[in-house]
């Protein structure tokens, strides 16, 4: 029998190349996202996938979602849970409190109530949760102070989560993705200059082996990035 993955944030970059891995794949695919025709670009020619109009912030929509999720598939098996906005950059003291807010409702709560969502409803049979990180939850760019502050909290709930679900046989790990070539780093490219980046084909490949992974085995913690970026040591 097929298995099940929720994927947020699927309309684009590392939720899109991630939803075509697991279709190809054989699994069945929720994709959420607020954009519908991007949503049925990506599932395009897939009987196996199921698109989903959802706000992340919102718990009913993210009730909903899961709950057709459910009705179409039988089960969830696992959960990707990548929504997330970059707010524009600037220096700590120009921050604005509503791009500070927008980045703590999406990359923070939205993820929050996604995964909570994803919880309930493994809670018989078991599963598995896969935040998606960043490298910003590990090293922060500057002038990111918003974005990075919510992804470091992601390493909270990760763990948090990951150590209440082993009652429930629900793993949780946290991938922290850096320079995959998305339009998201293309527009960063053009504001700050040229970086190493990788293919975002093989991030979603990492996504796909965290979660065929048996329930008796977790990662915790993953790291992939382009190898030249400058993250490690001098770079």
């Amino acid at each position: 029998m097929a298995k099940t993955i929720v994927i947020t944030g699927a309309s684009s970059g590392i939720g899109a190349a991630t939803c075509y891995r697991f279709l190809e794949a054989g699994w069945n695919v929720a994709l959420l996202a607020r954009r519908l025709e991007q949503l049925e670009a990506t599932s395009s020619g897939y009987s196996n996938a199921i698109n989903l109009v959802c706000d992340v912030t919102n718990e009913d929509d993210v009730k909903n979602a899961f709950a057709k999720t459910k009705e179409q598939f039988g089960a969830i098996d696992a959960l990707f849970n990548n929504a997330g906005i970059f707010p524009p950059g600037a220096p700590f003291d120009e921050i604005t409190l509503d791009a500070w807010q927008a980045s703590v409702d999406v990359n923070l709560t939205g993820m929050f109530i996604c995964a909570r969502e994803a919880f309930r409803h493994m809670k018989d049979s078991g599963g598995r949760i896969i935040n998606n990180g960043s490298i910003s939850a590990i090293t922060p760019r500057p002038h990111s102070a918003a974005y990075s502050s919510t992804k470091h909290a992601i390493t909270g709930l990760t763990k948090c989560i990951s150590l209440d679900g082993r009652e429930f046989n629900i793993c949780c790990g946290q991938i922290d993705i850096g320079n995959a070539k998305t339009e998201l780093l293309e527009n960063l490219i053009k504001h700050s200059g040229e970086m190493p980046t990788m293919d975002v084909k093989d991030a979603a490949e990492a996504v796909f082996n965290m979660a065929n992974l048996p329930l008796s085995t977790n990662i915790l913690s993953m790291t992939i990035m382009a190898n030249k970026m400058e993250f490690v040591g001098r770079g």
